[in-house]
Formats: structure tokens, C-alpha cells, sequence
């Protein structure tokens, strides 16, 4: 840029795809070795740091992002690691999008992803969430994708938008309640579409649809068993009222999906129980459910609402409180570390066990957990999902629609704010480009700090595979300075999205 033979014969030099923050970020790491990322930056910074090939300070923009990485930012998250080429990231963010699906695709920024990581959530094998969920989140992505285009959000407008993406939601494997009152109201599924898919539900003879049958595979869940072996006695394990409690840590990220818990050892009965699951002495989920045992020593397995992300190196409190017959079999030969597959536990006793539970014995003998899988695993659901694609894919051409006809929808009627015939939209290309850039001077250019910035910038800014990185393909006009070959999915996020992809709306420990 300043010297040698590709240096610019210029005293102003401008980099207008370049945050001014996040070129003071890189100067300060190249000459003080400093590295200071926050949320309204760590994206401004990861960019230039690909850019001018500054690999330490892109690894350790990917570790904050990692370790802010929610639910909520899962899905924004990934879309802009598939336009920086970091599979990494990428498979954190998949890991999180797996097994919390409904709540990252009701997240706020699910509407703001590229139009490619949109069809590859879609076309998710894994997920862990019902069809309904993602259908009424692909008219949310649909319906935000209008309002960015300027145009009418009618029901025409939206599928026209959605396009083959519709055809990766499973709407056949959707409880007929679930299809007759709500998706086949609202006007997005052809006639004949909606016809089929009723016959499909109804009939014996079922008709071939464009749209997948097979349900999602889903993620399996893992169990750490934590006791060598189970006992009873006499007159123990007793329940009256009191805390059963166990920390626990890992040393990768999971989600607990649930605790297994002993039963009766006089019979069968019905049990009471209030699961709960906390973190420095913070609340993270709890369930108040039943469970019946039918007096064998098996454990019964309790499953919270959601499951609970939990991150490495931290000890959580996992406490169950049972009400129902006082004799109950209970663990014995307690291990304090325990390996699942990629996964290591470490169990230490909590001070909140007031029934006797610890690591040597007692109850909660079972973590049950969404983490990484075996190599198998995901060989095994990738193949199920290009089957699924396969099979797809030869519905459409056989009868779907292409991606520049406007089907026939129930909807009736033709709006004149219409999407036109030729438009390929990304959500990515309605974020308002930035303006001013980054004027450098040159060696013999003075170094007024009026010249540094400009002062009227209005917007400063388990499991499978992560698809491929063509997302950068989707370019939008290029209408304040901003270099062609920036992606404009980087080039759009605005500080509220940045703020959300560094997490900062959590609540920290």
C-alpha cells in the first residue's frame, strides 16, 4: 500500500470497505501486539484481518464469537462464517442450530440471513424441531425478505420469494391439525399443492408430492451414566421434601436434554419431580413433571422444555426434588470423571444435596445430552439427508415450480407491487451499505486527524456438514463507496446485528 512496487502513488489513500475502528484494532496488534475486540468491532476487525492475511487476530476474532455463541445469534452467526470461509465457527454454529433449532429460528436475527444459509437450515437433517416451527419461521424470513425489497408482503410475494426452499420443509410429516389450520389457510401452497398434500394425510392410495415425507432424523440424544452399579435397602433411598443435587462440567460444549433418575424399589408408583438446572447459583431451566416407575431398577428419564446449552470448563448444578414412594434404588461406586464418546465429565458433590446424593452414590445416575458425535454418526444422517435432497430434487423436476415462475396460488388475485420475474434477493443485500470508509495518508501526505475518518458516516458499523462457502455470490447495487468484491452480507451488518452476533443482550455470569 506505502512501499514497494504495488505501493500507491498518492498522499490519500482510501479503503472504503474497511471500518476505521477495526483498522485501528489491526494497527494496534501488528505494532503493539494488543488485541482488543469488542461487539460492535469483532466483525469489522475479522474482515480486515482475512483481508490483509493477519491469521492470529482472525483466530482470535473467531474465539470471541465462539464463546458468545447462543441460540440467538446462531443462525446470523453462521451466515457470516460461511462469507468468511471459517468451517470452525461454522460447526459451532450448527452444534448450537441442531440442537436448540426453535429457538435460533425464532431468533431476531434468523430474518437477516443470506438467501443460501436459509435453504441450508432448511434442508438441516438434524434439526430438532417440528415442520410447522420452520415453516411459519420461513414466512417470518419471507415476509422480512418483502419488506427489505420494498414490496407488498401478500402470500404470492412470499412464496415467490421462498422458491425452492419451500420444497426443504416437510410439510407431510406435520400433524394433520397442524397443516389443515394453519398452513393450508394462508394462500402460500398451490390448490393442488394443498389438495395433494390432504389426500397425502387422508387417502390410501397417496399421491407423489413435491415436497419431502421423511421426517427429520434429529440429533440422538447421549447418557452419561455416572454409577458402576445401583442397590437398595431397607430403609434407604428416602424421599421427604429434599434435594438431590450433583455439580457437573465438560470439557466441550453440550445441551442437557434431561436427567435419569432411579425409581421405586417396592413396586410400581407414580413420582412427582422438579428437575432443575443452574449455574453460579442462576436458574438456567427448570421442569416440575411426573414419571412413573414400575419398580425395577431402571432409571426414568425427565426431559426439561428445551435444552440447555452448556459450556466448557464450568461447573453446573443439576438437583432433582421427588415426591411419591419413599424406598427407591439408588447409585453406588460413584466415578468423579466420565468419558461419552468426545464428551468428559467431572462430577464434584454439591452443597445443595441435602438427601445424601454425591459422587459416590446416591441419585441422578444419568446426564442426558445433546454433543458431539462419532464420525458414523454423521456419516450415516449426511447420507439420510442427501437422499431426502435427492428425492426432492426429482419431485421438482418433475413438477415443481422453477425459480422464476410465479406459481398459482388460493390466494386469488394479483398484487401490482409484485416480485419481479428476474430478482434473485438475499436478505443480506437490504442492510444499508456503510459510508465514508477509511482514508489513509501516505508517507508524504500530512496526518491530520480530520483526514484519519469521515465525520458523516450515518451507519458505522452433531453435526454434518456446513455446506459450501458460495454466499458471497449475491451482490447488491454498490451505492456508497462500497469495493464490488466485498460481500455484502459483511458489508451490511448494522452495530445492533453485531451486538447480537457477539451476544451481548446475554446475561453474564
Amino acid at each position: 500500500m506505502f512501499y514497494g512496487g504495488l505501493a500507491e502513488n498518492k498522499q490519500e489513500i482510501k479503503v472504503p470497505d474497511v471500518e476505521p475502528g477495526a483498522f485501528l484494532t489491526l494497527l494496534k496488534y501488528l505494532y503493539c501486539d494488543e488485541i482488543q475486540l469488542e461487539a460492535d468491532n469483532v466483525l469489522a476487525t475479522l474482515y480486515v484481518a482475512k483481508k490483509y492475511i493477519v491469521p492470529h487476530l482472525a483466530r482470535a476474532c473467531v474465539n470471541y464469537l465462539e464463546t458468545s455463541l447462543t441460540a440467538k445469534n446462531a443462525c446470523l452467526l453462521l451466515s457470516q462464517s460461511r462469507l468468511f470461509e471459517e468451517p470452525e465457527l461454522m460447526q459451532r454454529c450448527w452444534e448450537v442450530i441442531d440442537a436448540q433449532a426453535e429457538m435460533a429460528i425464532k431468533s431476531e436475527g434468523f430474518v437477516d440471513i443470506d438467501l443460501k444459509t436459509f435453504e441450508t437450515i432448511l434442508a438441516r437433517e438434524t434439526l430438532n424441531c417440528k415442520e410447522i416451527h420452520l415453516f411459519e419461521a420461513a414466512l417470518s424470513w419471507a415476509h422480512a425478505a418483502c419488506t427489505k425489497m420494498d414490496i407488498e408482503p401478500t402470500s404470492s410475494n412470499k412464496r415467490q420469494l421462498l422458491g425452492q426452499a419451500l420444497y426443504l420443509i416437510r410439510i407431510p410429516t406435520m400433524t394433520l391439525e397442524e397443516f389443515a389450520n394453519r398452513v393450508a389457510q394462508l394462500g402460500i401452497l398451490t390448490n393442488q399443492e394443498t389438495i395433494d398434500i390432504f389426500l397425502n394425510f387422508t387417502a390410501k392410495n397417496k399421491p407423489k408430492l413435491t415436497f419431502p415425507v421423511k421426517a427429520r432424523a434429529g440429533l440422538k440424544t447421549q447418557v452419561c451414566h455416572r454409577f458402576a452399579s445401583c442397590a437398595y435397602r431397607s430403609n434407604q433411598w428416602r424421599y421427604r421434601g429434599r434435594c438431590d443435587s450433583i455439580q457437573f462440567s465438560v470439557d466441550k460444549r453440550i445441551f442437557i436434554v434431561g436427567f435419569g433418575l432411579y425409581g421405586s424399589s417396592t413396586g410400581a408408583a407414580d413420582y412427582d419431580v422438579k428437575i432443575e438446572l443452574k449455574r453460579l447459583g442462576r436458574v438456567l431451566a427448570e421442569n416440575s413433571t411426573k414419571f412413573f416407575s414400575d419398580g425395577s431398577s431402571n432409571t426414568f428419564q425427565v426431559f426439561f422444555e428445551t435444552p440447555i446449552q452448556i459450556e466448557p470448563e464450568c461447573f453446573y448444578t443439576a438437583s432433582v426434588v421427588l415426591d411419591g414412594t419413599e424406598l427407591s434404588f439408588f447409585g453406588q461406586e460413584g466415578m468423579s470423571e466420565v468419558s461419552v464418546g468426545t464428551v468428559t465429565f467431572q462430577f464434584q458433590c454439591s452443597s445443595e444435596s441435602t438427601n445424601g446424593t454425591g459422587v459416590q452414590g446416591g441419585q441422578i445416575p444419568e446426564l442426558i445430552f445433546y454433543g458431539p458425535m462419532g464420525v458414523s454418526q454423521q456419516s450415516s444422517i449426511i447420507s439420510a439427508s442427501a437422499s431426502n435432497n435427492t428425492i426432492n430434487n426429482n419431485h421438482t423436476a418433475a413438477g415443481g415450480h422453477t425459480a422464476g415462475k410465479q406459481p398459482s396460488n388460493n390466494s386469488g388475485g394479483s398484487s401490482s407491487n409484485s416480485v419481479p420475474s428476474t430478482t434473485t434477493t438475499s436478505s443480506s443485500s437490504s442492510s444499508t451499505a456503510h459510508g465514508g470508509g477509511l482514508l489513509l495518508m501516505g508517507a508524504g501526505g500530512s496526518s491530520s486527524p480530520s483526514n484519519t475518518h469521515s465525520s458523516d458516516r450515518s451507519n458505522v458499523a452433531p453435526f454434518g456438514n456446513g455446506g459450501d462457502n458460495d454466499g458471497a455470490s449475491t451482490t447488491s447495487a454498490n451505492a456508497a463507496g462500497i469495493a464490488n468484491w466485498l460481500p455484502p452480507s459483511v458489508a451490511g451488518v448494522s452495530a445492533g446485528q453485531q451486538q447480537l452476533l457477539a451476544g451481548t443482550g446475554e446475561p453474564t455470569e
